[in-house]
């Protein structure tokens, strides 16, 4: 008889468990299955492109370091971090440090931030709605006063990418993410209400010959957190 919960992380690990262990997108024992979606570089994936989102001018690993950011750049699949060192040997980007590992727990340990900017290239939409609180936690510890926060998500309300369950509803089925989770920008609005709301809004579609990456089946949104000085420094997670 199991009768050790004590702690919210002991309730978040019992709740990752209810889930499918295929459908795990979050944590460490998830990596394989994003090293396999990486393992073919010529699948015809949107993100695959080597272009800088359109919606922050790419505040993005490479496109950050160009411009003389410091850049801590975290991905779980180990296959997603050599092709990214790959691409900035190629780009000639200095300034970006590459760690594989899982966000969460990284923090506190190599990244120690604090960030002026925190971007997140579809990380967010990946998580069960409990590891929100995780999720939370992190951009309370590592975001700077004044940080900005840019952030990448599915889009509900047209049928794209992403699943619009209810919250309760992934737990009364305790099945998988079916691909991630999609908001709306109310939702968007309440979970990140601790921020300064600076442009929410759908990702432009980009022509495939544009230089810049957008796919209008996702929301980008740009929040700031109260007080402090410019970005110089910044965290990717994707």
């Amino acid at each position: 008889m199991d009768r050790n919960i004590r702690t919210v992380d002991d309730v978040l690990a019992l709740l990752d468990g209810l889930f499918a262990p295929e459908a795990d997108r979050w944590t460490g024992r998830g990596a394989d299955w994003w090293d396999g979606f990486y393992a073919d570089r010529s699948r015809t994936v949107p993100f695959f492109a080597a272009k800088p989102d359109e919606s922050l001018v790419a505040r993005n690993a490479l496109y950050l370091a160009a411009r003389g950011f410091e850049v801590d750049a975290v991905d779980l699949s180990s296959a997603a971090v050599d092709w990214a060192r790959e691409r900035a040997r190629e780009a000639g980007a200095e300034g970006v440090r590459f760690h594989h590992g899982d966000a969460f727990a990284l923090a506190g340990g190599i990244l120690t931030g604090p960030y002026d900017l925190v971007y997140d290239s579809g990380c967010f939409h990946h998580l069960p709605p409990h590891r929100r609180v995780s999720y939370l936690a992190l951009l309370e510890r590592l975001l700077a006063p004044s940080g900005l926060f840019g952030l990448t998500c599915f889009a509900a309300g047209d049928g794209g990418m992403g699943s619009e369950l209810s919250d309760g509803d992934f737990y009364r089925e305790g099945a998988g993410l079916r691909g991630g989770l999609a908001y709306t920008p109310e939702a968007l609005r309440g979970i990140f209400s601790g921020l300064t709301e600076l442009g929410l809004r759908r990702m432009r579609d980009e022509p495939e010959d544009s230089e810049y990456f957008g796919e209008s089946f996702l929301w980008t949104a740009l929040f700031r957190r109260a007080q402090g000085s410019e970005p110089a420094l910044a965290a990717g997670l994707a």
